[in-house]
């Protein structure tokens, strides 16, 4: 397989820091090397560039939306990189930085594939908007605006209008969710698979599920959004919102590697390692075992 590396390094949309260490940190251990050994391709092409906010300012456009312009001009760039990757032939991968660089991860995706699905695997929801969030931070509202729901300037990011429809997305993992994503979920019927659920049922059985229900709708196309916090927070320390209640680190790799099996996952977003708060690099090295068995040909 032939991989781009992009990194995005970025807090602005959980105004937490830390995640913007994470593509980094994971270079000064040598993902590339590791990438390389399992028999890939790999270009890092680098990071994203992110400009200099005060934090007096992060509210400045007087929206309910933390570091907004900024943090646009970031997710355009994303859009643009990972959809020119996919271009030239490279699986993107694509570490945050926040959740929010997926907003402009698949984007650019979307852009490049007529049929796409996505798997938001996460703890949250991220299907806040600018009005039914309770903090103002943008990584709660980036599949939101995927889907179509949200400030316009999130909607239109990179192309107008909706970039995957609901009914091809599928959110696993969700344990925390805000009453106004819980609204959204029951208006939409979008499909959501708690962490119990994927306990009771085990990550194969999940995954097959999943992939059985992608295959249906004719789709040959998944993008993989993988936040940490979808693992246990026994497990990883090292992220800004950890949650408990979730699947330890084998059940998290085995689901994410039988997806991978499939042969249909295009790119994949790998967010929401906050360095700052990891204990004893028990997250980086959860990280680099994922990125070692996920990949494994």
């Amino acid at each position: 397989m032939n991989i781009n590396i992009i990194g995005v390094p970025t807090y602005y949309g959980s105004d937490k820091k830390g995640p913007e260490l994470a593509p980094n940190m994971l270079r000064q251990n040598n993902i590339k090397a590791l990438l390389s050994s399992l028999l890939h391709d790999v270009k890092d092409e680098g990071d994203v560039a992110v400009p200099y906010v005060e934090e007096k300012d992060k509210l400045k456009t007087g929206k309910n939306l933390k570091y907004h312009h900024p943090l646009l001009e970031v997710l355009e760039e994303t859009a643009d990189r990972t959809y020119n990757s996919l271009k030239r032939g490279f699986f993107p991968l694509i570490i945050g930085g926040d959740h929010s660089v997926a907003l402009g991860s698949i984007s650019g995706i979307a852009k490049y594939f007529n049929d796409l699905a996505v798997i938001w695997i996460d703890a949250h929801g991220d299907i806040n908007t600018d009005l039914t969030s309770p903090s103002g931070n943008i990584h709660g509202m980036p599949l939101a605006a995927l889907m179509g729901y949200g400030d316009e300037s999130l909607v239109n990011l990179y192309s107008k209008g909706k970039k995957v429809p609901t009914e091809n997305v599928w959110l696993v993992g969700a344990r925390d969710l805000d009453r106004g994503e819980l609204d959204l979920i029951s208006h939409t019927n979008l499909k959501v698979y708690p962490s119990s659920e994927v306990i009771k049922k085990g990550p194969e059985e999940t995954a097959h599920m999943i992939l059985d229900m992608i295959k249906n709708r004719g789709i040959s196309n998944i993008h993989i959004s993988f936040d940490i916090d979808f693992v246990d927070e026994a497990f990883v320390p090292g992220t800004g919102t950890p949650v408990k209640g979730g699947p330890n680190s084998e059940e998290a790799i085995l689901l994410v590697k039988k997806l991978m099996d499939s042969e249909m996952v295009r790119s994949m977003d790998l967010v929401e390692y906050n360095v700052s708060e990891d204990k004893d690099d028990i997250t980086l090295n959860f990280i680099m075992d994922f990125i070692n068995k996920v990949f494994k040909m």
